[in-house]
């Protein structure tokens, strides 16, 4: 990691082909109402191919190409909590089983 990065760096890399920048532009402006502080950047990155990928430190939390389909906002905002603040509650985007993670049900063989 770079040394004027900050952590944790959320990165949402879209197609940009595909004109996918306004679904990684509001998923990441939900990410930022939700963990403000708890957040040290969010960074949106055009790609090619079709990609809308969501990495959390490097570190690969989502992809709609495993999944076959875009997050939902609910989702995505569990699996960052589930790296980032676990301990967070996430109001009425909360898992209703909560003893499961929503990484379990999401990245599947990733």
């Amino acid at each position: 990691m770079r040394a004027d990065m900050r952590s944790p760096r959320i990165e949402v890399i879209y197609c940009a082909r595909c004109r996918f920048v306004l679904r990684a532009a509001w998923l990441a402006q939900e990410l930022l109402m939700t963990f403000g502080e708890d957040v040290g950047e969010v960074v949106l990155i055009p790609g090619t191919g079709g990609i809308f990928d969501i990495r959390v430190d490097g570190e690969m939390i989502y992809s709609k190409k495993s999944a076959g389909r875009f997050p939902e906002a609910k989702e995505l905002k569990q699996l960052v909590r589930d790296k980032i603040a676990p301990e967070k509650h996430l109001g009425h985007s909360e898992a209703e089983d909560k003893g499961q993670k929503a990484e379990d049900s999401i990245l599947g063989d990733l």
